[in-house]
């Protein structure tokens, strides 16, 4: 078990929502509009991030409140327990609140307690989103396992933005000052590079070991935007200084990378695929993910909004019994409990209802 005695105070529909009793798996049951995407939101602010939703911090604080909210969380991690907490303040609604044991601390610091990766209906087109959604789909997986790949995301981007502001500015920049951001870049972008490729050549390993079905199996592609290698990195950022100039912005890097992904059994790119393939692909990626060890040290956690409702029995139960096999605690909705039947017995669950909350 990972989370339990899991509070939402003024978050979203959820005025005061407590789920206890937590287990392996857990099901949240209710009409559409209920409420049961918004617990998987609270749950994914225990990440680095801006949650599931992307969503701005003010956007997530109920209206009838003061304009904050406030998530907290149980973590049982080595067999104690490790109080997580997430929130806003009505002086402060755009300023994200992270506190551990009480004590303050910084939102990348999540990373060190807890895997979490999502999976939901808006992911459905990330083979035909842009690369930038493809990126992070990436990070969020590589972050799941390397609670170090977030400090490195972010000192990239925020290197990156600072070279682009140079480049833009009306006066020619500084050489020196170019060339000590770069080395930052270099630095933060080679290990953020690096470990998108590890992770890309983990998935792939692993996915060759499963069956072709149920779920279609996919081959993915590292699509470098840039040199791994920070020196040669380095290199290619001084080399195309002028080029980047002109562009008022840096076309060489970790902000570049793509994944490709093709469904092995046709040889055909995701993004021309059925929408039931890019689905079925979508699942075999976050189940082999699942299955990777990376850091055993950290609980894991695995929300998936919805994934039941639209796959057949045999799909559904190949699913669920992949994931009985696996290390993550296992957070799913739907608006009826028919299509969790192979879980009778296995899983907490809660029945909501207008915001409100019923454990079953």
């Amino acid at each position: 078990m990972a989370l339990d005695r899991i509070r939402l105070g003024w978050f979203r529909n959820h005025r005061a929502t407590a789920l206890e009793g937590t287990g392996k798996f857990n099901l949240l049951v209710g009409e559409n509009g209920a409420g049961k995407t918004n617990i998987l939101e609270a749950i994914s602010l225990f990440a680095p991030g801006r949650g599931l939703r992307r969503a701005a911090l003010p956007d997530m604080a109920g209206q009838a409140g003061d304009g904050a909210f406030a998530v907290s969380a149980d973590l049982l991690r080595d067999g104690a327990g490790v109080r997580l907490g997430t929130g806003t303040a009505p002086d402060k609604p755009g300023r994200r609140i992270v506190r551990v044991n009480g004590a303050d601390a910084s939102a990348l610091s999540l990373s060190e307690w807890l895997g979490l990766f999502w999976l939901t209906p808006a992911m459905d087109r990330l083979f035909m989103d842009s690369p930038g959604g493809r990126r992070r789909f990436v990070d969020r997986l590589a972050l799941a396992l390397d609670p170090a790949h977030a400090a490195h995301a972010a000192r990239s981007e925020a290197a990156i933005r600072e070279r682009n502001r140079l480049l833009s500015a009306p006066q020619e920049p500084d050489a020196r000052w170019l060339d000590a951001i770069e080395a930052q870049i270099a630095e933060a972008g080679g290990a953020l590079a690096a470990g998108r490729a590890r992770l890309i050549d983990a998935l792939n390993a692993k996915l060759e070991t499963l069956p072709p079905s149920p779920f279609a199996r996919p081959a993915l592609t590292y699509q470098a935007g840039g040199p791994i290698d920070a020196d040669a990195l380095a290199q290619a950022l001084r080399d195309n200084r002028r080029r980047d100039r002109a562009a008022q912005r840096t076309l060489t890097g970790p902000h570049r990378d793509d994944l490709g992904v093709t469904m092995a059994a046709k040889n055909q790119p995701a993004a021309e695929c059925s929408t039931g393939e890019q689905k079925a692909m979508l699942i075999a990626i976050t189940l082999a993910h699942a299955e990777l060890s990376g850091d055993t040290d950290r609980p894991r956690l695995l929300l998936l909004d919805e994934v039941a409702a639209h796959l057949d029995p045999i799909r559904r139960g190949a699913l669920f019994e992949r994931l009985e096999a696996g290390a993550a605690q296992v957070w799913m909705t739907g608006t009826e409990l028919a299509p969790f039947d192979a879980l009778k017995g296995k899983a907490a669950q809660w029945h909501l209802a207008e915001g409100s909350v019923r454990k079953e």
